[in-house]
């Protein structure tokens, strides 16, 4: 049962990590409604293979080396901005395409690059890097979290309820698994969603662009403003 629950936590923990919009799904959203559920799925599989990177640098504790060193820290913000706005001017231009033959179900867009473009952006995207400082090297480190004694009021009358063990296996393993259940589920869901309304994948496109392109400036303010503290 004790291994059930830490597995089960994991999935919550990957999932918590995956779901939430920001760039990578920006992708994962444009490519699937562009050019297809797989091709959906494998800008996922480039999210989540980022992930399995920062596990091992977070493991070996290279990863705490940007944060020591917050020139580094802010040229990746910097590479990771110019990057977002640079996608972002490909979704743009895919949401004028035409997504669909006059017959078939796949879509007619040239195959895209979602694989590496998500791959590069969740290598220089900061908050990755910072999950992986904080929630990442707790999940990696031996020992027991109280997950709902740490609630406010009740966490008193529910501590021991739902006790994980981190560092274990089963905790990784759930992680990775959660990542991959909405890698997976995602675009096939926009999928589903684009062949029942005909203008879903203009929206998603566009929406995608805008959502790259807007996390993009933030990245290069963030830089900019990191890099001119440095040299004040």
């Amino acid at each position: 049962m004790s291994l059930l629950v830490t597995l089960g936590a994991g999935v919550v923990f990957g999932l918590a990590l995956a779901a939430p919009p920001g760039p990578m799904n920006a992708v994962i959203a444009e490519e699937a409604v562009l050019r297809g559920r797989l091709a959906g799925f494998r800008a996922g599989l480039g999210a989540a293979t980022a992930d399995a990177i920062f596990f091992v640098l977070a493991y070996l504790g290279v990863v705490a080396v940007v944060e020591s060193f917050p020139l580094l820290r802010g040229a990746m913000i910097a590479v990771g901005g110019v990057l977002m706005l640079y996608f972002a001017v490909g979704a743009a231009r895919g949401a004028r395409a035409s997504f669909r033959p006059t017959s078939g179900d796949e879509p007619i867009v040239a195959e895209g690059k979602g694989f590496r473009k998500a791959l590069v952006l969740a290598l220089t995207n900061p908050y990755q890097v910072l999950f992986w400082l904080t929630v990442g090297v707790g999940l990696l480190r031996p020992g027991e979290l109280d997950v709902l004694a740490r609630l406010p009021v009740v966490g008193a009358d529910l501590a021991g309820t739902f006790v994980v063990a981190t560092g274990s296996p089963a905790l990784i393993g759930g992680f990775f698994l959660g990542v991959l259940v909405w890698v997976a589920g995602f675009p096939t869901g926009l999928v589903a969603a684009e062949r029942r309304i005909e203008t879903f994948a203009p929206i998603v496109a566009v929406g995608s662009a805008v959502v790259l392109a807007g996390f993009g400036v933030y990245f290069l303010y963030d830089a900019a403003t990191t890099l001119a503290a440095l040299g004040a």
